[in-house]
């Protein structure tokens, strides 16, 4: 389709793109179509946004995203910063014994530089009940359009669109949507991913969990020892469960969510408001706690992936096609991820400015994503069973088995010492949930949409789930460092691409690429952003680029719309012609047209 002929039909379609859901899958693929100039109306079936916390690890990629998007510093200002995220505390209650602490998302010493080398972004907490209120209305603003009590019912597709059929929840009559594309970003219970027929692996409902949200002042507890989680063991606890349950700050330190475990075997627990308060004040230890509980619920820890994200014009992203415990926080940051992913190759084929095939290139990148974090979280969560082991603590265990276990780690003896090394082995495992920069930025994309470079595969230096690996590869998130602007001020690469723009980036001498790129701006209607790392407004002060770069100066990088690397000619050809043909051909690849 030319973009002549997008116009031509434009009429015949209510919106561009209906994106069903407005949580972070939902909320940001409605920002991100709505900022990339798209049509896009966004419905949810509920009165308003997240009315309980539930995600909040807000990671350094999707920071990333927020700050191409011109939102971070609105996160920023709702989220708790990191340094008031780390003390990961186990313990028998919040008063009780403490067993140790885990230095996690990247605050320790260690860990810290490493973070802090990689991006130009902080981890903060950023519970859901903030994050959605900053897209949905960043997405108003920009131009989506948002229907509240507005369930999806269900859609049919042809050649041309989707038409959706909708039902207003207050009047409680039916109508249409006609649509280019749909977007079924509905959660974990999809309704638009069950009547697409996707294709899942893995099972649901593996065990059994609550959330309690309340508000108590516990800055007696915690403020010493800063953290978002508390994991508190409590075998044989009065209040039942299966003796493991965690105290998640929301608010430093008189909001929380607890999550409790039951037996998925036996029937779901009565769980009234005087229940809850006894669970908070067990798992606290503080017997006589003033307790405000704001809401409870009940859910299941699932392990199931989609193999296939889509199936003609209708897309699902999100936990429709993900569904995990929320161990690694990865949840809402691939959720967001997925539609960073996938809005401007809708955009870019709305536009005409790609070819259908493009959008093929969603699930072939994105599903691999997937399953690695269900899979991931899952095993996440199955690895506490070392501390458990150190302690003495399994299946029919109580307060005394704990309390003898504590003794047994405490002991000054040959057995002792034992114990107490294996308790540091089993902590430093938790890193795999706690310190998991690898799995959060060392995504690797295999597409159509990226032309491999020849040669080796890639190598990795160090463990691939712990420790991001930055890397100019073709496939690859674009490397952050460090540049200075006119003004003298640092900027990162990742603030000179994205913005729904593919970007050539290249140095001083790479006089061949801005020509080549005037070139295929010309030929192919396709805007193209070039940035030529050297010059007065992008100098490379410190030397951080030319050290990550991983070409000459005179060579070159296609940059997607998503910071992810499409291609990269390591050095300049010999002629400006053959710069432009290279250039051309892998535009074309790349764009599918």
């Amino acid at each position: 389709m030319t973009t002549t002929d997008a116009h031509d039909t434009y009429g015949t379609y209510d919106t561009d793109v209906l994106v069903v859901g407005s949580g972070p899958a939902g909320g940001s693929a409605a920002l991100l179509l709505a900022t990339y100039g798209v049509r896009t109306l966004l419905v949810t079936k509920y009165g308003w946004l997240a009315n309980t916390p539930r995600a909040h690890i807000t990671n350094q990629r999707t920071m990333e995203v927020l700050r191409d998007l011109g939102v971070e510093s609105e996160a920023l200002a709702s989220g708790s910063p990191s340094q008031l995220m780390g003390d990961t505390v186990l313990c028998t209650a919040l008063t009780g014994d403490e067993i140790g602490r885990i230095r996690s998302w990247g605050t320790g010493p260690a860990a810290a530089t490493e973070y802090g080398s990689k991006s130009p972004c902080e981890m903060i907490d950023l519970p859901q009940t903030y994050l959605e209120p900053i897209l949905v209305s960043n997405a108003a603003a920009r131009g989506a359009k948002v229907r509240f009590d507005t369930e999806f019912v269900g859609f049919t597709q042809d050649e041309d669109g989707v038409t959706a059929l909708l039902r207003d929840r207050i009047r409680g009559d039916e109508f249409t949507v006609r649509a280019r594309y749909l977007i079924g970003a509905d959660g974990g219970r999809s309704t638009v991913a069950e009547q697409l027929g996707l294709p899942f692996d893995g099972r649901m409902a593996k065990a059994g969990s609550m959330n309690i949200v309340f508000k108590a002042d516990l800055t007696r507890y915690c403020a010493h020892r800063p953290s978002v989680l508390y994991w508190v063991l409590r075998p044989g606890a009065e209040t039942g469960g299966i003796g493991m349950g965690l105290v998640r700050m929301v608010r430093p330190w008189n909001e929380w969510l607890l999550v409790w475990g039951y037996d998925i075997e036996q029937p779901p627990p009565d769980l009234d408001e005087e229940a809850a308060r006894r669970i908070v004040r067990d798992l606290t230890g503080d017997p006589d706690l003033p307790v405000e509980i704001t809401s409870t619920s009940l859910w299941t820890v699932n392990h199931a992936y989609a193999t296939r994200y889509s199936s003609g014009r209708v897309f699902c992203a999100g936990d429709a096609v993900h569904r995990h415990p929320p161990s690694n926080g990865l949840g809402s940051n691939t959720s967001v991820q997925d539609s960073y992913n996938l809005a401007w190759k809708l955009a870019m084929v709305i536009r005409g400015e790609a070819g259908p095939g493009l959008l093929e290139t969603y699930s072939a990148e994105r599903a691999p994503v997937g399953r690695q974090i269900v899979e991931r979280a899952n095993l996440s969560r199955d690895q506490f069973g070392p501390v458990f082991e150190v302690l003495g603590v399994g299946g029919g265990s109580d307060e005394a088995t704990i309390a003898e276990g504590l003794a047994a780690l405490r002991a000054r003896s040959p057995e002792g010492a034992k114990r107490r090394r294996l308790l540091e082995e089993a902590i430093q495992l938790k890193n795999y949930e706690f310190n998991a920069h690898g799995v959060e930025m060392n995504q690797r994309y295999v597409s159509t949409a990226v032309l491999p470079d020849a040669g080796p595969a890639e190598s990795w230096e160090q463990d691939r789930e712990l420790v991001h690996q930055p890397t100019t590869r073709p496939g690859a998130k674009l490397p952050h460092a460090w540049l200075v602007d006119r003004r003298g001020e640092r900027v990162s690469t990742l603030d000179v691409v994205g913005g729904g723009v593919l970007t050539v980036l290249t140095g001083l001498s790479g006089d061949y690429w801005d020509s080549a790129a005037s070139a295929c701006r010309d030929a192919l209607g396709v805007p193209l952003r070039v940035v030529r790392i050297g010059d007065e407004g992008c100098r490379d002060a410190y030397g951080e680029w030319s050290r990550v770069s991983e070409i000459a100066e005179d060579g070159v990088l296609l940059v997607r719309p998503d910071g992810y690397v499409a291609w990269r000619s390591a050095a300049a050809p010999a002629t400006a012609e053959s710069a432009r043909d290279e250039l051309l051909g892998a535009l074309r690849r790349v764009l599918a047209r």
